[in-house]
């Protein structure tokens, strides 16, 4: 007898995907690994980590999609300048706030 019951839900699981959702975890996921390192220059490992939540919290998608691109190789001035900016914007402020991060200026 074979058990085809097991199938549906992962089938349904599978059409439920959003193709857009996915690739958009997939591009932040990336952008990431690319502010990560940035912020690591200021900050010790954990609070970085907080901190580029905060800044990919507060960054638009295109911004995302920007950041991303620059993966594998060490992060340019304008990548350095465009990670400032966003960490500057009062959505970003405010998380480093809420999460006793120290303030960009």
């Amino acid at each position: 007898m074979i058990l085809r019951f097991p199938l549906i839900p992962a089938a349904m699981l599978l059409a439920a995907c959003d193709p857009q959702a996915l690739a958009d975890r997939t591009t932040r996921n990336i952008a990431h690994g690319v502010v990560m390192p940035v912020v690591s220059r200021d900050l010790p490992a954990g609070p970085a980590a907080q901190a580029t939540e905060c800044i990919l919290n507060a960054a638009s998608m295109p911004e995302i999609r920007a950041l991303a691109r620059d993966t594998g190789v060490e992060a340019g001035s304008l990548t350095r300048e465009n990670v400032r900016n966003i960490a500057l914007r009062p959505a970003a402020q405010s998380c480093f706030a809420a999460h006793n991060l120290p303030q960009v200026r």
